[in-house]
């Protein structure tokens, strides 16, 4: 993140322009309107979240506001943490003090870290299965589907986060079997010490930034991933992260090593509810993927846009190693999401594919980061955004290819659609290269949904809806064709959703 501090400069004009611009597209879209309650009003600002429902939140109302010292070592203390994990903790927590929130991105002016609850602890112990749950955070998964998944067998493994806590946790016997360990990362803090150890912070420091170093401090569930050598994980595991609190902070701190040879592929996904108050999630993502490895991690975030996005995500990748992220950002208030992969050792691979969609009162800055560290290595960064009634995206991405790592080569590819004539899209591109017998590219292509496109789906009988929609998933499909079909589907329904009432 450090590395593109200094790209984002706007001019107070330009703020002023933002500023009238966003009032015309609310005074564009609130003509008419009926006068409403005030939390109707609050809500109808998020627009259509088919997610946005709340449980009973006896869990949360009893959880305190604010981050200190002492919130961190009881949060360690209520897990009965070794006495290494508190130092990491305390360590993350100097760091987070030390250092300033980021000058650049989305607007952070409004941010205020002792608005947050850092630790909501909604279940006394892990389910083992899912009628084990109380009845309303079992209603909640049901809705979801989550469980549905579990028994048609979609799914390797599943996890559900609720709030800070893992709530229930499963893996298939068969790969159980193969010493394939899938287990939230409190869990495998008192059951696996060494392995957890040898690899926490190691890909993504404590102090890294501001967001990192805070999720050290406080960080609660997550998952953790260990598939043995030449072990693959042909059917998907999947993470479902759920807020449901006011003002909750979640910060699950997820942990994947793919040992030699091996394979898998990890699916999370988000929501929370809707509430005039803003919570925040700040996850950390540590890959690890071994010589011969081959890690695909696929998130379809749907937060509600009352939450600000704010991870760090990061695979160290050694020689023949692929990674892969699948990345799809549908909600929040605001996001900055930046995938980043380490290609250490020779012939290590990377590819980042992201969808980004903002839509009105959103602000999505994300990306990309691909760091060459030797020869022959090789990235591709793909990165498609949609923006709509007045929300903005960005790609802020780094190519860094080191003195040394010869025959490298790098590919990056960004394509913004705008729906209408309100938003915005941004591209900041940075790109670092130190050695000579290399092979790099960059393009960007701005373009809009425009009435001759539309005009001539329609002229051949195409519903003006239809043919908006048809455009929309052409320019989402290769997102889209890299995911387990039923996410596939999600994530085009998801699309779908947004777009509703855009054009005409």
């Amino acid at each position: 993140m450090q590395h593109a501090e200094n790209n984002d400069h706007v001019t107070q004009d330009q703020r002023t322009i933002d500023v009238e611009m966003d009032q015309y597209v609310q005074n564009r879209m609130h003509t008419n309107e009926e006068k409403i309650e005030e939390d109707n009003k609050i809500l109808a600002e998020f627009g259509d979240y088919s997610y946005g429902w709340h449980d009973s939140d006896e869990a949360g109302q009893a959880a305190q506001k604010g981050i200190n010292e002492d919130i961190v070592r009881a949060i360690s203390a209520d897990k009965h943490e070794p006495q290494w994990m508190l130092d990491y903790r305390l360590q993350g927590y100097k760091a987070f003090v030390a250092k300033s929130l980021p000058k650049w991105g989305v607007d952070l002016n409004d941010f205020n870290e002792q608005d947050f609850k850092y630790y909501v602890k909604p279940v006394d112990k892990q389910a083992t299965s899912w009628d084990e749950l109380p009845t309303d955070i079992k209603n909640t998964y049901d809705r979801l589907g989550i469980p549905e998944a579990e028994k048609k067998r979609l799914v390797s493994g599943v996890a559900a986060q609720y709030e800070s806590e893992v709530i229930y946790n499963s893996i298939q016997k068969e790969l159980a079997e193969q010493g394939v360990i899938f287990t939230d990362t409190d869990t495998a803090v008192q059951k696996y010490p060494e392995l957890v150890k040898k690899y926490f912070t190691k890909v993504i420091p404590a102090d890294d930034n501001k967001f990192a170093a805070l999720n050290t401090a406080a960080w609660s569930g997550g998952s953790f991933v260990y598939v043995p050598k030449g072990v693959h994980v042909t059917i998907p595991l999947q993470a479902y992260f759920r807020i449901n609190t006011p003002n909750m902070g979640q910060f699950e701190r997820t942990l994947i090593i793919a040992d030699e040879g091996s394979y898998v592929h990890y699916v999370e996904g988000c929501t929370a509810p809707l509430y005039s108050t803003d919570s925040l999630h700040a996850a950390v993502v540590e890959i690890v993927v071994e010589k011969n490895a081959r890690v695909r991690y696929t998130t379809i975030q749907n937060w509600s846009n009352n939450v600000y996005n704010l991870v760090t995500q990061r695979a160290y990748v050694r020689e023949n190693g692929m990674m892969e992220w699948v990345d799809g950002n549908i909600g929040s208030k605001a996001s900055m999401k930046y995938p980043a992969c380490i290609l250490a050792e020779p012939y290590a691979k990377a590819m980042t594919m992201s969808l980004t969609f903002a839509a009105k009162g959103q602000y999505q800055d994300t990306g990309a980061k691909m760091i060459h560290l030797a020869p022959h290595t090789s990235s591709t960064i793909i990165a498609k955004s949609i923006s709509k009634d007045g929300g903005r995206s960005a790609y802020r991405g780094l190519v860094k290819i080191i003195k040394g790592a010869e025959h490298s080569q790098s590919s990056v590819s960004c394509d913004a659609l705008l729906v209408d004539d309100f938003s915005r899209s941004d591209t900041y591109p940075h790109v670092d290269v130190r050695e000579s017998e290399v092979n790099m590219s960059h393009e960007a292509t701005v373009s809009k949904i425009s009435q001759d496109q539309l005009f001539y789906l329609m002229s051949r009988g195409v519903e003006e809806k239809e043919a908006t929609g048809m455009i929309v998933r052409g320019f989402v499909e290769p997102i889209s064709k890299l995911l387990p079909m039923e996410y596939a589907l999600e994530l085009n329904r998801l699309v779908s959703l947004q777009m509703e009432g855009s054009i005409g």
